[in-house]
């Protein structure tokens, strides 16, 4: 029966229980990327792998995650959320107490390649059921600047817990509180969420799959050896390029596919391509602030990993006040493209100021401005990209829109983990080469001198990522419409089976859908 044939049902009484559910998955998700990154010096050491092995645990995730999400997200539509969402956090889990288990390298980077799978299961179907459960605009602000909060906070308060972990316990245990995370959302998500009917009509397109998971897994790869390897290499330039031969290819198809797997209609939005571009842009440059940010820290400051994190945490507050501005007072009433503007614009600043920092600077004086501003930035950023990114979507195509926002973060992240290093990598080499006078240097000297190639090195990385972020405010501003976001239903047409699909699917303000 068609939704114009009845009632149009109302908002689920349970949803703001359900918005604590999906937090508490997607909380999951991201502090996973920076807890697992400090728990690798101690599960290295541990478990007696190598540096190049160490690479694939971070690698072996981003892998099978990006390449997934997209195949993920359309499951999601077709099969149901609620399946998408109790599949991905029971799997998680799973490999997650796995991992932490782990007696050997194969046994833990199997783990990581399990997690990346059912990430890729979970993390666009929470997106679309946030998106199809909130359908009321003032409400729909209200939580995007929560769940726009957790996205955006959850990789700074990951540095805060993995320290904490790691220090006090044990690395394992950045792995094992996944399964705390993921038992209560389990838990939740089977009493509060609603089964969606399987959408009749809509077929999934395997070519689209094979040809995009194909193309990112590529890239990614690509990306991630460039980071170890270099650039020159054929294992790196050569996955680069097939990478993106394969992804033309997909975008061709998607033009002639009967049931394409990313529906033209979705992207060719100028809002919602703004938004997919504003995460990669972001994702990327993102990535200089809190690596290269917690190196300063650690090694030219002295910070413990814990002190490390207690020293993000402004930087949480004020994405938290920035997000929640965003998306219930500013976003009803000018739309997102000034706000993407200004925290593209903030993050630029941030990193400016960023970039003068020296070998013996102080929290207060040259970290906490930048932090706090930086903090704005990504608050009215994240907020404003993953509401814009999945708003006036129809419930059959949620959860590709929200597979589409996680593919250009994750997308992002390699390159910036790719290129930031590089450029780190470069900028120290040339400081040490320009500054070694006469080979006599005390070793005192060849320390100080070795301390301020480092910091070179990262304020550098700041003054690039400056670039980007400003960028980034440019392309953003151009793409995107000016004015607030049109009401949901003013879609262009779809395929023929979009309205049957829809149908199948259930009204938008179902939790289920």
């Amino acid at each position: 029966m068609s939704e114009a044939s009845g009632p149009v049902p109302g908002p689920d009484p349970r949803r703001w229980w359900i918005l604590v559910v999906i937090g508490v998955a997607q909380l999951m998700v991201v502090l996973d990327l920076t807890v697992m990154n400090l728990a690798l010096p101690s599960a290295q050491q541990a478990l007696h792998f190598n540096n190049v092995d160490r690479q694939w645990i971070v690698t072996a995730y981003a892998l099978s995650f990006g390449s997934l999400l997209l195949f993920c997200g359309r499951l999601a539509d077709l099969f149901g959320r609620k399946v998408m969402f109790i599949t991905g956090l029971t799997g998680f889990a799973v490999a997650s107490a796995i991992g932490g288990a782990s007696v050997n390298f194969t046994m833990l980077v199997t783990a990581r390649a399990c997690q990346g799978v059912f990430a890729a299961m979970l993390a666009p179907a929470a997106l679309s059921l946030l998106t199809t459960t909130f359908s009321d605009s003032k409400e729909r602000g209200k939580a995007f600047g929560i769940y726009g909060t957790i996205a955006g906070a959850g990789a700074a308060v990951g540095l805060l817990l993995g320290g904490a972990l790691t220090s006090y316990l044990s690395w394992r245990w950045c792995l094992y509180i996944n399964v705390v995370f993921a038992g209560v959302a389990i838990v939740g998500g089977a009493i509060l969420l609603h089964r969606q009917p399987r959408a009749s009509g809509a077929k999934l397109d395997i070519p689209g799959v094979l040809l995009v998971s194909s193309g990112v897994f590529c890239l990614v790869y690509g990306f991630s050896n460039a980071a170890t390897h270099g650039w020159s290499t054929p294992s790196t330039y050569g996955f680069l390029a097939v990478g993106v031969l394969l992804l033309v290819a997909f975008g061709v198809w998607q033009a002639r596919a009967a049931h394409p797997l990313l529906p033209p209609r979705v992207v060719l939005d100028r809002n919602r391509g703004g938004a997919y571009i504003a995460i990669l842009i972001v994702g990327a440059g993102i990535f200089g602030i809190f690596l290269f940010l917690t190196y300063y820290m650690q090694v030219t400051l002295g910070y413990s990993a814990v002190l490390s994190g207690v020293a993000f945490l402004p930087l949480v507050v004020c994405i938290a006040i920035a997000a929640n501005v965003g998306n219930i007072v500013l976003m009803p009433r000018i739309g997102p493209k000034p706000i993407v503007i200004v925290g593209m614009l903030a993050l630029a600043g941030a990193q400016v100021w960023l970039t003068r920092i020296g070998l013996h600077g102080n929290y207060a004086g040259d970290l906490l401005g930048p932090l706090m501003i930086t903090g704005f930035g990504m608050g009215f950023m994240f907020s404003t990209a993953l509401n814009a990114g999945t708003y006036g979507v129809a419930p059959y195509d949620a959860g590709v829109a929200s597979a589409s926002v996680n593919t250009g973060q994750q997308l992002g992240g390699s390159i910036g983990t790719s290129l930031l290093n590089t450029i780190a990598a470069s900028a120290t080499t040339a400081y040490l080469l320009a500054h070694v006078v006469s080979g006599r240097e005390t070793r005192a000297q060849i320390l100080q001198n070795q301390a301020a190639a480092l910091v070179h090195g990262y304020t550098t990385v700041f003054w690039w990522c400056a670039a980007i972020f400003l960028g980034g405010a440019i392309v953003c501003g151009s793409l995107m419409r000016r004015g607030p976001l049109q009401a949901p239903g003013a879609l262009q047409g779809g395929p023929a089976e979009a309205p049957t699909v829809a149908a199948e699917a259930g009204a938008p303000g179902r939790s289920g859908d």
